[in-house]
């Protein structure tokens, strides 16, 4: 099993809480990691037809056989047994109980909010990152075979085609997940959908025109589009709201949690075909602040990251926050060093009056350079910059 660095917090949080939930998409590699963490805890699985009926008839029978030190996976497909297991913590009095598991993180969070708040932590797992992959050493090269397959533990551990699991991911999404979130009678819209988000990947979120190229509402595109945040397929990047004396653009932009998935999405069947495709530099861009996302969730913290983007196109890829700390990178897809990156860190400090040190380049190159405008750094290391601020 290759080591996840979301365990050190599950370690520390089961001594403080009496439950801990763990969310992220399906296959992330929840299960598997917690089954690791606590091997002395019994394991149940709501997705098995018995094991749901037995929590939803029989709730203090369910916890009465599951009565502490219990791993409870796909926990949101019985919200009922939540008000239970409230009742049934609070008389008991421990930390460590249950670990809680979903992938829904809508129906699980809706579920802990009415029954479970302040009486666990919260944590997410998303696929392996870069760092993860690196210490495990299945990191792919080059960088685009890095997008290309990208996190899905499943692929790695069997030694699956990206193409074939990725297609099958989807497909299996489709007919048991959506059909839980939200009754969307036609499903090859949704897909044209998921597609026609994947083909925006970095781009500025611009719900009419998806509403308009899949033939719906814009209230029903932004509703499929919560549904697709709410089970971790795309995130809204959210702009940067400092304006240094200039109109600032409001609008968020879209991105992926796996880069391999909209790499699927895209109809990409291959790595080679990254070389020159249309949204090589959006999937590079996607790929690397995957990795302060995950960087965040694995710290136990909420990703405090934005973008910035003035009305006259001037504009930093992600710019990241933590205390009073800020830091901005460009984000180049580029293997050559050039000076030219560093035009919009320039204006950028000019106008945030923040210092060279502030400032990182991030490129698919192999060499590190320190130059009198920041820092530019290879993508093999982006370890070294996705670290929590003052961690």
């Amino acid at each position: 099993m290759i080591y996840r660095d979301l365990q050190s917090k599950l370690v520390e949080f089961s001594t403080k809480f009496p439950v801990i939930t763990v969310t992220g998409p399906r296959q992330s590699g929840k299960s598997t990691l917690l089954r690791a963490t606590f091997p002395e805890y019994k394991y149940v699985s709501l997705e098995t037809p018995d094991d749901r009926l037995f929590a939803e008839s029989d709730p203090k029978g369910f916890l009465a056989t599951y009565p502490d030190k219990t791993i409870i996976d796909e926990a949101q497909r019985v919200p009922a047994l939540f008000s239970y297991l409230q009742t049934h913590i609070d008389l008991t009095g421990k930390e460590g109980m249950y670990m809680l598991a979903g992938s829904h993180n809508f129906l699980l969070m809706q579920s802990i909010g009415q029954s479970l708040a302040g009486r666990t932590a919260i944590l997410k797992l998303l696929p392996f990152s870069h760092r993860e992959m690196s210490k495990g050493n299945i990191l792919q090269e080059p960088v685009e075979k890095e997008i290309f397959f990208g996190g899905y533990p499943r692929i790695y551990d069997k030694d699956i085609s990206p193409s074939f699991y990725y297609s099958s991911y989807i497909q299996t999404y489709l007919e048991r997940d959506i059909r839980l979130l939200k009754n969307i009678g036609n499903l090859n819209n949704f897909v044209r959908f998921i597609k026609l988000c994947a083909a925006r990947i970095g781009q500025l979120l611009n719900l009419s025109s998806l509403a308009n190229e899949c033939s719906i509402a814009v209230s029903t595109a932004n509703e499929w589009l919560s549904v697709l945040e709410a089970s971790y397929i795309c995130y809204r990047l959210s702009p940067d709201f400092n304006n240094f004396n200039k109109r600032l653009v409001k609008t968020p932009k879209l991105y992926f949690y796996d880069t391999g998935l909209a790499c699927s999405l895209l109809n990409i069947s291959a790595y080679e075909q990254l070389d020159t495709h249309f949204l090589r530099g959006g999937l590079f861009e996607n790929l690397v602040i995957n990795e302060f996302v995950k960087q965040a969730y694995n710290d136990g913290l909420q990703p405090d990251i934005t973008f910035w983007r003035d009305s006259t196109g001037n504009e930093i890829d992600l710019i990241q926050y933590q205390g009073g700390a800020r830091r901005a990178y460009e984000i180049k897809s580029s293997r050559t060093f050039s000076k030219d990156f560093f035009k919009g860190l320039t204006r950028w400090s000019n106008l945030s009056v923040s210092t060279k040190d502030d400032n990182f380049v991030i490129y698919t190159g192999d060499k590190e350079y320190k130059t009198s405008s920041g820092t530019v750094v290879p993508w093999r290391d982006i370890d070294g910059v996705t670290e929590t601020i003052g961690s």
